[in-house]
């Protein structure tokens, strides 16, 4: 009796031992979940040198992205690897006396909006700063350098006096009744300009941002043509400034299809951009100054988009915290802004949005859902390296601490879920996988190349139910709904069609994720 009572009490006292241990290992393995990204004491994470072994699947990836530019270029093709296209809107801006034949289609039709596209060209140049030599070891810095240089071709024409700025090129009413190839227009391509009666702060600045931002991309290898784009870019710049006023408001058609919601953040943009092209302390001070107060939105994490380039402004004004010590006043507004951003980002973080498909891809809006996602991962990217580079162990969330290997992990979850790792398992990088839509909304990729069919002849192909006879390579189409369907028709335009800012900010994304290399220091 007294045995067995003692034997059971023994089992009993095991039974406990085992379950403390049970518990003290939940604990154990819990905190060190917890410390993969809990490591604000801890010792940063090592520095990447030079690129390293490249990543195959984000090396292809970028190749076929790239490629879309060169399908949306107009004027006379130089080097043309695109089989069924050729040169198109040879008269463009002649009514002004002008050459406005180059320059790139916006999406899938063949107008030349001028706010998107300088976006796209800020874009796509700060990808060659801060990734250049990633481009390079997989043969894309020459080609991402051209296609910047088509448009900044265009925008140089563009701006023909100090405060004229032509700003679209072609009616998108009239050309939104047509569907042909751009080959073969017929309909008139009437000019927009903004100019001092007729102000367009937003798009004068983000146009000024291309072009101090290309200065910088093109400063060693053709200094000249550097010069002249700085040139454009402050004169644009004092023109933004001095003659404030809306381009919708000037120029209210432009509403329909690229209204903006403010100029502020184009302003601080652009002074951003024209402070690292010159290294001129003015800028500095209109950013972290009055205007800062005025248009900085500072703690409210904004998303980054052709129409608002806060979170983009804040990103970029953080490597002068990072790499120059420059992190007083407002200037360390702009970096705790941009961790906010961050923060916002990280799935785990007590801060995350819920603005996500239950896929984990963020989610902001069903027109093009994949502009936004797309755009944040190469922000996380830039700011993971930024991190690195500059030995910042982590960023805090909330009294949570995360390291720059959490935001490259969610950059890379929103590139795999572009390239196929999705519910759908469908890459929505036409022409990557096996999988990807073959109805885009792209009136060239539609028609036949041996076809010429005038403005109303070619609906039959948009009508049509057999696949693009034509594939347009790297287009980065609209993408999924919220609950994570997508409908292959060309009549959908709202999912299915590409444009070239979506390009800039993918193929930005696919940079960066290419190696595993560090970003460079300074511009410069």
């Amino acid at each position: 009796m007294g045995e067995k009572s003692r034997s059971k009490g023994c089992c009993g006292w095991f039974l406990i031992l085992v379950v403390l241990a049970v518990v003290v290992a939940a604990i154990v393995i819990t905190v060190k979940k917890r410390s993969d990204h809990h490591s604000g004491s801890g010792e940063p994470e090592p520095v990447p040198g030079p690129p390293g072994a490249i990543d195959e699947k984000y090396a292809d990836a970028l190749k076929i992205a790239m490629k879309f530019f060169d399908v949306q270029k107009s004027g006379k093709l130089v080097n043309n690897e695109i089989s069924w296209r050729g040169d198109s809107g040879l008269k463009d801006g002649s009514e002004a006396k002008l050459d406005l034949s180059m320059g790139m289609y916006d999406a899938g039709d063949h107008m030349k909006f001028g706010f998107p596209m300088a976006f796209t060209a800020t874009v796509l140049s700060w990808a060659i700063l801060e990734y250049g030599d990633q481009m390079d070891a997989v043969k894309q810095l020459e080609p991402a350098q051209d296609s910047l240089k088509w448009i900044t071709d265009y925008l140089i024409n563009a701006h023909p006096s100090e405060n004229v700025l032509y700003i679209q090129v072609g009616d998108p009413e009239a050309d939104h009744k047509c569907w042909n190839r751009p080959e073969d227009m017929t309909e008139k391509r009437p000019l927009v300009q903004v100019n001092v009666s007729s102000p367009g702060t937003e798009v004068a600045a983000e146009t000024a941002a291309a072009m101090a931002s290309s200065s910088l991309v093109f400063k060693t290898i053709d200094p000249t043509y550097s010069s002249t784009l700085l040139k454009h870019a402050k004169q644009l710049f004092t023109f933004a400034d001095k003659s404030r006023g809306s381009y919708s408001v000037s120029v209210p058609e432009v509403q329909t299809y690229y209204n903006s919601t403010g100029y502020g953040d184009e302003l601080l943009w652009a002074a951003s951009w024209l402070y690292h092209a010159t290294g001129d302390d003015s800028y500095l001070q209109y950013v972290s100054g009055q205007n800062g107060k005025l248009f900085a939105k500072f703690g409210s994490p904004s998303w980054f988009c052709w129409d608002n380039k806060l979170a983009g402004t804040q990103v970029l004004l953080s490597r002068l915290s990072f790499f120059d010590g420059k992190d007083n006043g407002g200037l360390a507004m702009y970096k705790k802004t941009a961790e906010a951003v961050m923060c916002g980002l990280l799935p785990d973080s007590a801060t995350a949005t819920k603005s996500r498909t239950d896929g984990g891809l963020i989610w902001v809006s069903e027109w093009n859902s994949l502009q936004h996602p797309v755009a944040s991962a190469f922000l996380a990217a830039l700011y993971s390296d930024y991190m690195l580079t500059s030995q910042t162990s982590s960023i805090s969330c909330d009294g949570e601490t995360y390291k720059p290997s959490d935001l490259r992990k969610f950059a890379k979850s929103q590139a795999d879920y572009v390239l196929g790792k999705n519910p759908m398992k469908m890459s929505f990088l036409v022409g990557y996988g096996d999988k990807y839509p073959q109805y885009v909304h792209h009136r060239g990729a539609s028609i036949p190349a041996d076809e010429n069919p005038g403005c109303t002849d070619g609906f039959k192909w948009l009508d049509s139910t057999d696949p693009n006879p034509n594939i347009a390579e790297g287009a980065l189409v609209g993408g999924p709904f919220l609950n994570e369907t997508y409908i292959d028709s060309r009549n959908n335009s709202m999912q299915g069609e590409p444009s070239t800012y979506n390009s800039a900010v993918i193929v930005g994304l696919l940079s960066s994720l290419v190696t595993t290399s560090s970003v460079v220091k300074s511009f410069t």
